[in-house]
């Protein structure tokens, strides 16, 4: 509840899941008790209940009972449709067969690697006669980055936007229907004793980007792994900043990390959209020796004006306006305008 950015206090947005069952399991213990004496039984039950309580409100916008945010799309196919996969290889590992697989079964137009070195560059070679434009970002740190299109790029830049060596890809992309549209790869730099000692180079990544897709002129997609959780106040932040919608809500959490730990998973790829679009499919791919399953993406454009009726997030307040300021300021980005 406190925004303190220090890694020892950030690590507690990702679990909230886990949270709630062990909270679930606590309660059933303490129920169990026979014959409880004293205030303190009622104290702790109340207490956990309260907890509970907290903890499932953060996540409950991704369970099925929640409105959906974006809705689905029940026309037929056309030339205004995209689809998107999104994976952290992991640069020491080796299974490139297994994510090539998943290529040639599902036939994203965008595929974006994360994690991918010269090593990787060269395996996924075998893309480029169905997917022509691409960016190449192979770095040996964690932080290579790839994009695949079988649809044009117009204008690709890469931008190192708060830390050297933590790039991100900008482009647009022209459908098929000669619709054009913008979309922002990012992978920024995670709170942990090994990396960041806090969230701030990541808070500050997210929002900067948020405020750029604000002023977009043109329908917005923009995906990674951000190494946060959807229901952090930084996301939540970044939608209400850039508008972006988040097509999970009401359908599930999406899992993509730890792929190797079932009881360790949350949410840490995710591909946020304008309102311009609705959503065909969406799925956790099967695991290929990342530790992140790969998740695909298959969305429609509306026709012009069919956006209207969406949902819309609310705008940010002023509290909210002025932490997302502090945080770039504290960051001291190298770029504020993509």
């Amino acid at each position: 509840m406190v925004k303190w950015d220090h890694w020892s206090v950030r690590m507690f947005d990702f679990p909230r899941i886990q949270i709630v069952v062990i909270h679930v399991i606590s309660l059933v213990l303490v129920s169990l008790i026979e014959d409880p004496e004293g205030p303190w039984y009622m104290f702790f039950f109340v207490s956990l209940l309260v907890s509970l309580a907290y903890q499932f409100s953060k996540i409950y916008p991704y369970t099925p009972f929640s409105r959906k945010e974006v809705r689905r799309c029940r026309e037929t196919a056309d030339q205004n449709e995209i689809a998107l996969m999104v994976s952290n290889v992991l640069t020491p590992n080796r299974q490139v067969e297994r994510l090539l697989q998943l290529v040639q079964r599902y036939q994203p137009d965008i595929l974006l690697t994360l994690e991918s070195d010269q090593w990787w560059q060269e395996q996924l070679s075998v893309l480029e006669i169905d997917y022509p434009y691409t960016v190449k970002v192979p770095l040996d740190n964690l932080y290579g980055m790839h994009l695949y299109s079988k649809l044009p790029l117009l204008e690709p830049k890469v931008r190192y936007l708060v830390e050297e060596g933590i790039p991100s890809i900008h482009t647009s992309v022209r459908l098929r229907s000669g619709e054009r549209i913008a979309i922002h790869c990012l992978h920024p730099e995670p709170p942990s004793p090994t990396e960041s000692e806090t969230s701030t180079s990541r808070d500050a990544e997210l929002l900067i980007v948020g405020k750029n897709v604000q002023k977009s002129s043109i329908p917005v997609i923009v995906l990674g792994d951000l190494n946060d959780v959807a229901w952090s106040r930084t996301t939540k932040l970044f939608q209400k900043i850039s508008g972006l919608l988040d097509p999970r809500i009401g359908r599930g959490f999406f899992n993509t990390f730890h792929a190797d730990y079932w009881f360790l998973r949350w949410p840490l790829d995710h591909v946020f959209i304008s309102k311009e679009f609705q959503l065909r499919t969406i799925k956790v791919l099967p695991a290929i020796g990342s530790d992140h399953f790969p998740v695909f993406m298959h969305l429609h454009l509306n026709p012009p004006k069919a956006h209207l009726n969406n949902p819309q997030q609310d705008p940010p307040d002023r509290d909210e306006r002025d932490w997302a300021d502090e945080k770039i300021e504290r960051a001291d980005p190298k770029i504020r305008i993509l």
